[in-house]
C-alpha cells in the first residue's frame, strides 16, 4: 500500500493583545518521508485568525495574502540573510524532528481487529445488512471492502471515515446492505500497512455463540423452574393426603 501523506505541525505562538485581537505565527513541516526533498517548511503569520504572510521553503521566499502582507513579503524578501536562515529551517528544524518522530512512532504499526455482525437495515431495497467493524489499527490509512462469492461488491456499501480513538489508534465501520442468497459466501476484506496480506473475515450466518449461550441459559432456567414447580405440587398433594 502506498504510504500515507503525513504532516507534522509544531506551534509557536506570540500574542499581542489589542482590544481582543491577536497576532501569532505557526511553523509546520509537511512531509511524506525523511528525505530532504520530500519536506516543506512553512511559517505562517496570522492576525485575528487571518493569514497575511507566509514563508515556504518550496518557493524560497515570502508571499503576502493581504495588502499589509504583500508589503511585508516585499520587504522581507529583500533581506537575503533572512531568506537563507528561513530556508535552512527545512534541514535544522524539520528534518531533525521528523527523524525523531519516525524513530519514535511513525514507523510503527498496529494490526487491526475485525468484527463482523448483522444488524437491522434502515428502510431500503434490501432486507439484511452486515457491519464490518475494524478498530485498534495504526497508521490511519486503511481499505475495507466486501467480497461476495469472491467478487468485490461495489454497490450498496457505505463506510465511515477513519476515526481517532484518542490513543494513536483508529477505527472504521463499513456496511453492506444485501438480499441473502442460499449457499453464498460473504466476506469483509481489510488491507493495511501492518498486514503482510489482506485480512479476510467470512460471515457465518449461523447464530452467534453469544446468542446460543443466551438461549441455553434461558432453556436451563425454564427446565429448572418446571422441576421445582412439579416438586412443589407433589409435596403439596402428599401433605394434603396426610
Amino acid at each position: 500500500m502506498a504510504s500515507s501523506f503525513l504532516c507534522l505541525t509544531l506551534l509557536f505562538i506570540t500574542i499581542y493583545s489589542a482590544d481582543g485581537f491577536e497576532m501569532y505565527t505557526v511553523d509546520r513541516c509537511v512531509f511524506n518521508s525523511t528525505e530532504l526533498k520530500d519536506i516543506e517548511y512553512i511559517r505562517s503569520y496570522y492576525y485575528h485568525k487571518l493569514e497575511f504572510t507566509r514563508f515556504s521553503s518550496s518557493l524560497g521566499k515570502y508571499v503576502g495574502y493581504t495588502e499589509y502582507g504583500v508589503k511585508n513579503a516585499e520587504s522581507w524578501n529583500q533581506d537575503k540573510g533572512n531568506l537563507a536562515a528561513m530556508n535552512a529551517q527545512k534541514d535544522t528544524y524539520c528534518q531533525h524532528n521528523i527523524g525523531i518522530d519516525y524513530q519514535g512512532f511513525l514507523s510503527k504499526s498496529a494490526e487491526p481487529t475485525v468484527e463482523l455482525y448483522s444488524t437491522t437495515p434502515p428502510a431500503g431495497r434490501h432486507p439484511a445488512m452486515l457491519v464490518c467493524s475494524v478498530y485498534d489499527f495504526y497508521p490511519k490509512t486503511i481499505r475495507v471492502s466486501w467480497l461476495r462469492d469472491g467478487q468485490e461488491v461495489r454497490s450498496d456499501v457505505t463506510s465511515t471515515d477513519e476515526m481517532e480513538d484518542g490513543d494513536w489508534y483508529y477505527q472504521i465501520q463499513s456496511h453492506l446492505e444485501y438480499t441473502p442468497r442460499s449457499g453464498e459466501k460473504i466476506s469483509c476484506k481489510v488491507e493495511h500497512a501492518s498486514l503482510k496480506e489482506p485480512l479476510i473475515k467470512d460471515w457465518d450466518p449461523s447464530m452467534p455463540e453469544s446468542e446460543k449461550n443466551k438461549i441455553a441459559i434461558g432453556a436451563s432456567g425454564l427446565i429448572l423452574g418446571l422441576i421445582l414447580s412439579l416438586a412443589g405440587f407433589i409435596y403439596y398433594r402428599r401433605k394434603a393426603r396426610g
